[in-house]
């Protein structure tokens, strides 16, 4: 037992009052959570941000994943061990952590998780990076994966300097892929020094793609939106070589692959995350941070992150102590 769980002050939290844009977003006291059997109390260092956060958020999932309001938001954490439920083996209070949560409740002071949802953090990585892998780093390994990319295959990704697409680019130039990373102009010299063919996006970028893959392109990795399913489909990609992350009729209409984390199973998902934080920490890859942003500048945070053109992830930093 903790110091935390005796605590009786309030903590702070990030809570969404209904659907809608950056406005229903506010930072509030909330009750200290309690684990229950199978269950950790983790205070949260480092929660990262993501694109489906502003989804949900926006109501546009609300059929598939429907909010109660007031609504907690987050999923990606790193923090350390505050106290533990009944039954929780193989962790003690102190241990740092990374993981996630299903519950929408990674921006806070503290949240509760199961067990079964954290793996330890390991000492070479930054609060930043562990607090922001889940999401983008599941979600990239999937993503690869769906293609099953060959070596001296040619690859093209849509949006690949965004959180998920700095992973996935470096993940196909482990494999001695080429890489065709579409992104803006300002990330080519990150691109290049990371294994891709910078490829600008906008108008004129099937003519840039044709040019830079004379004989063709192999496989396309989708993680902006269907325009690229379409285009994909123009270059003369087969279908079940295409992948796209973001859900669209086009994709559905045109039979290409929609593997995201998702299509990875319950019980391999922690599995997973120890592989991309080993990574990481060992250095083969690495997940740039754009920008930090203490909890209570959530709004700040999300509105650098919906100018789009980040490289790599925003991540709210709480206070040490709430």
């Amino acid at each position: 037992m903790s110091p935390e769980t005796t605590r009786t002050e309030p903590i702070r939290a990030v809570r969404l009052s209904r659907y809608g844009g950056r406005e229903v977003l506010s930072v509030c006291d909330v009750p200290m959570p309690v684990p229950g059997p199978g269950e950790v109390l983790v205070r949260i260092r480092a929660a990262g941000i993501n694109p489906g956060e502003v989804i949900i958020r926006s109501g546009a999932l609300h059929e598939r994943l429907p909010a109660t309001f007031p609504s907690g938001q987050g999923t990606d954490l790193a923090g350390v061990v505050a106290a533990t439920g009944p039954g929780v083996d193989g962790f003690g209070v102190g241990d740092p952590v990374l993981g996630y949560s299903w519950s929408r409740s990674s921006h806070a002071a503290y949240t509760v998780v199961p067990a079964g949802q954290l793996i330890p953090k390991p000492d070479a990585l930054s609060w930043e990076v562990a607090g922001s892998l889940d999401v983008v780093g599941t979600t990239a390994w999937a993503a690869v994966r769906g293609i099953a990319p060959k070596p001296g295959e040619v690859v093209a990704v849509s949006g690949a300097t965004g959180g998920v697409g700095t992973l996935v680019v470096q993940l196909l130039a482990r494999r001695r892929v080429t890489v065709l990373g579409i992104a803006s102009r300002s990330s080519a010299d990150w691109l290049s020094s990371h294994g891709a063919v910078p490829i600008e996006y906008g108008e004129g970028v099937e003519d840039r793609l044709r040019t830079a893959a004379p004989q063709g392109i192999d496989a396309f990795i989708d993680l902006f939106g269907p325009e690229y399913v379409r285009l994909a489909v123009d270059l003369g990609v087969k279908p079940e070589r295409i992948n796209t992350i973001v859900f669209s009729e086009a994709a559905v209409q045109l039979g290409v692959r929609m593997e995201a984390a998702a299509a990875i199973p319950e019980s391999r998902a922690t599995e997973v995350l120890r592989e991309m934080a080993e990574l990481i920490a060992s250095g083969e890859i690495e997940l740039p941070i754009e920008a930090t942003y203490p909890l209570e500048q959530v709004v700040e945070a999300f509105e650098h992150l919906e100018r789009r053109h980040t490289l790599g992830k925003i991540v709210l930093m709480p206070p040490d102590r709430p």
